[in-house]
């Protein structure tokens, strides 16, 4: 067994812990492959290495189906985090994200993780963007996507928090997780941030999913609000070249709650 060490001198204060805290959290319910940590320090992570392979469609449906299942381990509020401290990002540019704990959905992504992020970035937004921003998170605030397909309401679920294609790695013992932003939050967030840039056999990924927890029929339309935030951080990381994406997302959040009737 090779290992693989993640160092960064100038990674803040609790980075690498957070990580680790956030690897062992998902592993804990062993139903899905997570990157082993063999050691953690100040300014490093160390990791099992990981042998990759090629992603096949199989693969995808067995770990819709793990995926599901780590959700449904829960956790024990909505923005509750592994470690004191949390934080989103690649490790050259991460930002701390609040770890404050909310009894429901729409409080945590709104006022936790949405506005204050639109906040930084109204600069780069401009005033019509940030405005249209503001109405999108508003609606969020309101409850339109408290449930799923605006029915019930949903229970914090156990959530790796950064699920891009990027942070699933394929190997022989199947789709790994790796570089968590773990708290406990919305199911649809980690399969929101999986269709944000088109994981391979994402439709796959969906079918294993749904089959071990049903969905409702049209759940795939509520997407939009839960990788709102990926977004978000995207303009505030990377800048203008995502701010029409993020407006055009805004505007289908807003329609899709006049579709639920909010």
């Amino acid at each position: 067994m090779s290992d693989f060490e993640k160092n960064g001198p100038n990674a803040p204060k609790g980075y690498f812990a957070a990580e680790a805290a956030g690897l062992q959290w998902l592993a804990e319910p062993q139903v899905v492959p997570v990157v082993p940590v063999l050691e953690e320090g100040k300014d490093f992570l160390r990791l099992e290495r990981l042998e990759e392979v090629a992603p096949s469609a199989d693969a995808a449906r067995e770990f819709g189906a793990q995926l599901a299942r780590l959700h449904d381990a829960g956790a024990q509020s909505f923005g509750w985090s592994p470690a004191p401290t949390a934080w989103f990002g690649p490790l050259d540019s991460p930002f701390e994200v609040a770890t404050a704990e909310h009894e429901d959905f729409p409080d945590f992504w709104s006022e936790d993780r949405l506005r204050p992020l639109a906040d930084r970035i109204t600069r780069t937004l401009g005033a019509d963007g940030h405005d249209t921003i503001d109405e999108a998170i508003d609606v969020i605030a309101d409850g339109a996507f408290d449930g799923i397909s605006g029915q019930g309401t949903e229970e914090p679920a156990r959530v790796h928090g950064d699920l891009w294609s990027g942070n699933l790695l394929w190997t022989a013992d199947g789709a790994t997780l790796i570089d968590p932003a773990a708290h406990g939050g919305h199911r649809l967030e980690d399969l929101a941030m999986l269709s944000l840039f088109g994981a391979p056999f994402l439709e796959e990924i969906f079918e294993g999913y749904e089959a071990e927890h049903p969905m409702p029929g049209d759940w795939e339309q509520d997407l939009c609000a839960h990788l709102f935030f990926g977004l978000l951080a995207h303009v505030h990381l990377f800048g203008e070249a995502y701010v029409d994406q993020a407006i055009a997302t805004a505007e289908a959040i807003t329609a899709r709650a006049d579709q639920l009737g909010f």
